[in-house]
């Protein structure tokens, strides 16, 4: 076994694992972080997307000595207290059924939103392609991703609205 430090979610997190273990096992069974789920172990179904430098990555394939100092962002990193744009849709239009995919769909969905803020559905179907759902909420999960980014637009421009209101007091 060998030591690893991996950047995880903004902070660095040592891990005494094989070089070949998954970042899906280090992360779930070494660190605790359990969002991140075990879908089909050969990355084909996107259950454990997670970020690494912010794109999309499937951590059952990814052996934690190929990390090195990239960031890594699970689930549990886009906002402890739910408040991503995406968390705040999912919840709103009850997104989910069973739930057990849907860590992956929104790690895919927030690598969409960043690249696209206001995703086309052709552009949505083409991203989400490879995070499957058993359950099939294909359609509430576009749904999540267009509301995420209408909730996106709507705090860019408060912020935007606040900061010229604050800019103006001076």
């Amino acid at each position: 076994m060998s030591k690893y430090i991996l950047n995880v979610n903004g902070k660095a997190q040592a891990v005494d694992v094989e070089a070949d273990t998954p970042l899906l096992w280090a992360l779930r069974d070494t660190l605790g972080l359990v969002g991140t789920k075990y879908g089909c172990g050969m990355g084909v179904c996107g259950a454990c997307t997670v970020h690494v430098d912010g794109q999309p990555a499937r951590s059952c394939q990814l052996p934690v000595a190929s990390v090195g100092k990239r960031k890594v962002t699970t689930i549990e990193g886009l906002d402890a207290q739910a408040r991503h744009p995406l968390q705040q849709a999912w919840q709103e239009l009850d997104v989910p059924q069973c739930g057990y995919c849907q860590a992956g769909q929104i790690m895919t969905a927030c690598a969409l939103l960043k690249q696209h803020p206001r995703p086309t559905d052709a552009q949505v179907d083409e991203a989400m392609a490879g995070n499957l759902c058993r359950c099939a909420t294909y359609v509430r999960i576009r749904a999540g991703i267009h509301r995420a980014a209408a909730i996106a637009a709507t705090d860019a421009a408060t912020a935007t609205t606040n900061a010229a209101a604050g800019g103006s007091r001076k």
